[in-house]
């Protein structure tokens, strides 16, 4: 059912309410008229006669009584809103008074009728020789009020009709901007964020088109933000991939090149040992030495390379083991500071290992991204890791220290690259990422995320 239907309807109904109620007033007042216009006539017409009996009486000359009634009546004729009928001592009629022509080709239907005739009212006098009855009678006043009435119902339906009918096409011509704004929202439906409307001359239309323009840009930047964060993820997805390729490249060919180097000094060196017969050998055998440990300190730093690249143990041992080897080497690197790190016991089985990669080296980033700030910048002498798996299935990441702390509303989180790359880590799992900070207070850091979002 339609706005514009039930409007007219509604309007239809209140207008055929407004008309019985008017037609009820109206039927009511027609009856009370009716009544007192019989009665005062009824009342008129006995003192009337009333007057020619006693007047008959007083004057026997005149005759008898009845026949003296009967002259007068023939000679009044017709007296509205009464009938009088006249008998004789036996109970024959005498005369009976002719019916009231006025209106007679007006037939008024029976439930109007009933609804306005007045209780018939019937007077007795006995006279000389006779009977008179006078009886009120409402049949011309009834057809009176029926024309009136009949006049008004017809002024009342063409009214009736008329403003149903401008309701209806005023209606359809306000509510013609709503095909435009479903429309409109149809095609918003469908992905078309384009879509705009115009200026509606009614305040509410134009009211609800602004709000649906202003809905539609702010979906086109949401899927804007939604596709730079997709992108956002794709490239640290690559970004991964060249580390664990850089890596492996690194591990297995500059690896061997380094352990080749350090086989062919320590023969060298052995060689020296075993011919020492002179000075030259023993220099050889010392820059023999030399190059031995320039190649451990190459291997050294080319595994912390590595293990900034990608830690190796995410792949063999899973997220848990990884945690604890990197709050190890945090640990021996800052034995001044307290980093602790907490576990839910539904993670401490290797259910971390179950993941995802995605999900795996997303948080090991957060966590380690969060040291380094913690370590460099917050001046921190605590520092508490705790993840958690909630009954949801929900994975909860919390790092607080007891740094320095900052003012969050006074830092433009978009440009610390830090924040931010957590940030966007975060909403690429479809996560919650929040932060709380104040001056001398420390920094907390809550991240949400559910479990294998991104499989």
């Amino acid at each position: 059912m339609s706005l514009r239907f039930r409007l007219n309807l509604l309007i239809t109904l209140l207008s055929l309410a407004f008309i019985l109620v008017v037609g009820s007033i109206l039927v009511t007042d027609t009856r009370i008229s009716i009544r007192e216009r019989v009665e005062a006539a009824s009342r008129v017409t006995v003192q009337l006669l009333d007057t020619v009996i006693i007047s008959s009486a007083l004057n026997p000359e005149m005759g008898p009584t009845h026949v003296v009634l009967q002259g007068f009546l023939a000679s009044l004729g017709y007296v509205r809103s009464s009938h009088i009928t006249l008998y004789d001592y036996q109970g024959y009629e005498l005369y009976s008074s002719p019916e009231s022509t006025f209106k007679s080709d007006v037939n008024p239907p029976e439930w109007f009728v009933k609804l306005v005739k007045p209780k018939v009212e019937r007077v007795e006098r006995r006279i000389r020789y006779g009977t008179l009855v006078v009886e009120s009678s409402a049949a011309g006043s009834i057809r009176e009020a029926w024309a009136g009435f009949n006049q008004l119902m017809l002024v009342g339906l063409a009214f009736f009709i008329i403003l149903n009918t401008l309701v209806y096409l005023l209606l359809s011509h306000s509510l013609k901007p709503i095909g435009r704004i479903l429309g409109a929202i149809n095609r918003m439906e469908q992905g078309d964020l384009t879509t705009r409307l115009p200026e509606f001359p009614l305040p509410e239309f134009d009211t609800i088109g602004h709000s649906l323009n202003r809905m539609a840009e702010s979906l086109t930047a949401e899927r804007l933000l939604e596709e730079n964060r997709q992108l956002t993820h794709l490239i640290q997805k690559h970004i991964e991939e060249e580390r664990r390729s850089l890596a492996r490249e690194l591990h297995d060919e500059l690896g061997q090149y380094v352990t080749a180097i350090k086989t062919f000094a320590v023969a060298i060196a052995n060689k020296a040992k075993a011919n020492s017969t002179g000075t030259g050998m023993a220099d050889i055998a010392s820059s023999a030495q030399v190059i031995v440990s320039a190649a451990n300190q190459i291997y050294d730093g080319m595994h912390n390379i590595v293990r900034q690249l990608r830690p190796g143990s995410l792949d063999n041992l899973g997220l848990a083991e990884t945690l604890k080897d990197l709050v190890s080497t945090y640990q021996v690197q800052h034995p001044t500071v307290n980093i602790q790190l907490y576990l839910s016991e539904n993670l401490q089985s290797g259910n971390l290992h179950s993941l995802g990669e995605t999900i795996s080296i997303n948080l090991y980033r957060i966590v380690q991204e969060s040291l380094n700030n913690a370590l460099k910048y917050a001046q921190a002498t605590t520092i508490e890791i705790r993840l958690i798996k909630i009954s949801n299935g929900e994975l909860q990441l919390s790092i607080k220290d007891n740094g320095i702390g900052m003012n969050i509303d006074a830092v433009d989180q978009s440009r610390h690259f830090g924040l931010l790359g957590m940030r966007e880590r975060v909403q690429a799992l479809h996560g919650s990422f929040t932060i709380e900070s104040a001056p001398g207070q420390g920094t907390s850091i809550c991240i949400n995320v559910p479990d294998s979002p991104l499989g």
